[in-house]
């Protein structure tokens, strides 16, 4: 990876990834920094970048510009990254605090070296001249939205359970549930409602965030260039780089942005406020129309400032592989029943999928700590080698081009260094018997749990006779 900042004075920073071959294909991403935008209009990202890329932009309509996006390129991609930084001065071995993050949209597309200057002026035109104007794709574009997510919690409850968890505990979890967790389903709804009948005041919030995106003082410091090809694609589109460095919008000597390294990200301030006046950590059922339940509990594992060893994946792993696949899924009948534990902000997680039980699932989750010391004091060598290998496996898979340099760059912002992947690597190695002993008590003590189900009336009510009451709302 190399990284440049301030490329050619144009206030941008390009990071270039060189690979042994790309078969003539450059990789290209632009990225723009949405932290300028306030937490309350980022609901409105989802449909904002839809805009962009379907509805047209300049002379071309949304038929034609996809078709030329076609012809000439790879295709082309709107995406938001949303990622935990590791601080200045940390090793990103320890539990954060949780306030420090870096966000952004990336715009990110693949075309021979012979068609990248194409490519470029299609994210120069979708940038600046995108249709965000049309009513009728936008109304469309939301209730094709409603509809999806509505299908989504009935398919999978899982998922939206894990989030509406890891919203209770951490501010950034917070801020992803309300762009895609069941919050966001009701976000869908009222904009749904502001679209058909106050469009104007809904085409506005939709213009200001293009406006803080590409007009912004410090928009030029907080954009990314990101470049994936072999030695002699990087050395054919150099030019072609250099005219997108000089006309992409905004002030080569524009101000600065804030240091995501070292300052609280602007979204978690306020992120804060809004958990601190909302619901707390409380145990809710959501009411969907289903004959099953998505059943999931979780709570903080590690706090911050405590050291997370890669033990701990081995030992979720094991969990996940051993006791949950045989009580969940085997003897409960689920379609599936796993953990999913996060070492940068310590929270950790219970998930069962397509459940034919509700209360008896929770039950099993409260035996896990003790089942997983059972375990661990029984534990053979040869188990403890199966449940490394396994879990070394999880940490290598193969990648695409644009993969590995997609990967590279997000590990480059999150500040994550070779050196710390290693120590991980060799934690998960070296890991014993009495590490799993460690984890087991940890889940024992596990801080604050609580829980979050996708459900059926039903289901809810004969979990409230079995003694698991929760606060239950209807979604969909």
């Amino acid at each position: 990876i190399e990284v440049e900042e301030n490329a050619n004075g144009s206030g941008i920073t390009v990071v270039k990834h060189e690979l042994g071959s790309t078969s003539g294909i450059a990789y290209v991403d632009v990225g723009l920094d949405l932290s300028v935008i306030p937490l309350s209009e980022v609901p409105l990202l989802s449909l904002f970048t839809r805009l962009t890329k379907e509805a047209g932009a300049g002379e071309y309509s949304d038929v034609a510009l996809s078709r030329a996006i076609g012809t000439y390129t790879g295709g082309i991609s709107l995406s938001m990254l949303q990622s935990s930084v590791i601080p200045e001065g940390a090793d990103g071995s320890e539990v954060g605090d949780d306030s420090h993050m870096m966000t952004k949209l990336f715009l990110r597309g693949k075309a021979t070296s012979d068609q990248v200057d194409k490519l470029f002026d299609f994210y120069k035109l979708l940038l600046t001249d995108a249709k965000l104007d049309s009513q009728k794709k936008a109304v469309e574009m939301l209730k094709e939205s409603k509809s999806r997510i509505e299908s989504s919690i009935q398919g999978s409850g899982h998922s939206y359970a894990n989030s509406r968890i890891r919203s209770r505990y951490s501010p950034s979890g917070y801020i992803e549930e309300q762009m895609s967790g069941v919050t966001y389903l009701e976000t869908v709804k009222s904009l749904l409602e502001q679209a058909e009948e106050d469009w104007p005041s809904l085409l506005a919030r939709l213009e200001a965030i293009r406006d803080a995106l590409i007009k912004g003082a410090s928009c030029r410091d907080g954009m990314i260039v990101n470049i994936t090809g072999d030695k002699q694609v990087l050395e054919t589109i150099k030019p072609s780089v250099d005219k997108l460095l000089e006309t992409l919008p905004g002030d080569a000597d524009g101000e600065k942005m804030q240091n995501f390294y070292t300052e609280e990200h602007p979204w978690i301030k306020q992120a804060r406020v809004a958990m601190s006046e909302s619901f707390g950590v409380i145990d809710e059922g959501f009411v969907v129309p289903t004959q099953v339940s998505y059943v999931g509990k979780g709570g903080q594992l590690f706090t911050k400032g405590e050291k997370v060893s890669g033990s701990a994946a081995v030992a979720a792993r094991y969990l996940r592989t051993g006791y949950l696949w045989d009580y969940v899924r085997v003897i409960g009948g689920a379609y599936g029943g796993f953990c999913t534990f996060s070492p940068s902000n310590g929270i950790f997680s219970y998930l069962s999928y397509r459940d034919p039980n509700l209360a008896e699932t929770i039950d099993v989750y409260d035996g896990a700590a003790d089942a997983l010391m059972k375990a661990a004091e029984a534990m053979t060598p040869e188990d403890l080698a199966t449940a490394v290998i396994g879990a070394v496996g999880d940490l290598d898979g193969a990648l695409s081009p644009d993969q590995k340099g997609w990967t590279s760059l997000q590990r480059w912002i999150k500040n994550e260094t070779p050196e710390r992947r290693q120590q991980f690597r060799d934690e998960v190695l070296g890991t014993s018997v009495e590490d799993f002993k460690a984890f087991a008590q940890r889940l024992k003590d596990i801080k604050n749990p609580s829980v979050a189900v996708v459900s059926s009336t039903a289901a809810f009510e004969a979990a409230a006779k079995a003694g698991k009451e929760m606060e239950v709302k209807v979604v969909v």
